[in-house]
């Protein structure tokens, strides 16, 4: 069983994410809607992968990928949007996550994948 945390500034996002992520193997420990709210959870639920949202409102989900790593989080972090990982593919690049995810494309099966791939590495 993988344990996920989602950060994503939209509660119905949020709902509708745990549900689908819910149903295979996959617990929700948590979720965030704020940089803060990640890095407390994260440290607190140590989660195995962290889903966050590129774009965070005001926030940047690019910014707390590289805190989580800065921290010393062992979560695979993935970053979720709704734009096209072509479009930020220079930005997550730059990051220390270990992959994107398209927030349409979202599934257990896909969460699984990149966490195996992560560990394979």
């Amino acid at each position: 069983m993988i344990r996920c945390l989602i950060v994503d500034d939209n509660a119905s996002f949020l709902d509708a994410a745990t549900s689908v992520l819910q149903h295979d193997e996959v617990t929700v420990v948590g979720t965030a809607r704020t940089i803060e709210q990640a890095l407390r959870q994260a440290g607190e639920l140590q989660p195995d992968v962290i889903l966050v949202d590129v774009m965070l409102g005001d926030e940047s989900g690019l910014g707390l990928a590289r805190r989580l790593f800065e921290s010393g989080s062992t979560a695979t972090v993935v970053l979720i949007s709704t734009h096209a990982e072509a479009d930020l593919a220079e930005l997550i690049d730059e990051t220390p996550a270990a992959g994107f995810m398209p927030k349409s494309q979202l599934s257990a099966a896909a969460v699984h994948r990149l966490v195996s791939e992560r560990r394979g590495r």
